[in-house]
């Protein structure tokens, strides 16, 4: 558990806990899929995925937060075709985006994406490439943002699974890196990542039963 100093008025040093808990619980079945989490500072995580056909999926993810001006919505609708897939996206504050991916050959998908911001009159487009095998998945995705982002993920076995991405954000020059893995014992799965700023996380998830599952997450600065 790390700490974060505050200064005061006077000369002692006020030490601040960084480390974050959340608790949530999942409910899912073959059409309908509700996550919910509440972290200790009071925000609000729900994620709502209904099934309306075969094909068409609706979904709505929100975070609400006790700040004014900080909840945030969105809500997508997913289209799956026979070897494609296309999302239509609206958010609060004037958010409208789209995307579409194509499967060119058994293993490879190429795609774009853009998107508006109304308020902020900005907007973006973005190319990406996907490459999948039975043991592997990798990404690459560049954006007229200046975004420059890649990911990798190798199943080791059956309850080990490796994975590492990494984030380049061609404006501010900020980079971000990391690794991580994900070990699925008999009814818990345990994840953890390690970020380069020597930040790292871990997240157990019980399964109480096959439709709700308890996770708890801890972050370690």
């Amino acid at each position: 558990m790390g700490s974060m100093e505050v200064p005061s008025q006077g000369p002692e040093v006020i030490k601040v806990p960084t480390s974050q808990y959340e608790f949530g619980a999942n409910y899912i079945d073959p059409k309908l899929m509700l996550i919910g989490r509440i972290a200790p500072d009071g925000r609000l995580n729900g994620r709502v995925k209904y099934e309306v056909t075969e094909n068409l999926f609706a979904q709505m993810n929100a975070q609400l937060t006790n700040e004014p001006g900080y909840s945030q919505g969105m809500f997508n609708l997913d289209y799956k075709g026979k070897d494609f897939r296309t999302q239509c996206q609206v958010g609060n504050n004037g958010f409208y985006g789209g995307n579409y991916i194509q499967s060119v050959t058994k293993n490879l998908s190429l795609g774009t994406e853009g998107f508006w911001l109304q308020q902020q009159r900005k907007s973006g487009v973005g190319f990406l490439a996907r490459y999948d095998t039975k043991n592997m998945v990798a990404t690459g995705q560049i954006a007229s943002t200046g975004l420059v982002s890649l990911s990798y993920v190798q199943k080791v076995s059956n309850k080990v699974s490796l994975a590492t991405d990494f984030m380049y954000n061609h404006m501010s020059k900020d980079v971000t890196a990391s690794v991580g893995y994900d070990y699925i014992m008999r009814q818990i799965d345990h994840l953890g990542k390690i970020f380069i700023e020597h930040k790292s996380s871990c997240k157990f998830v019980a399964y109480l039963t096959i439709s709700v599952k308890l996770p708890v997450a801890k972050e370690l600065r």
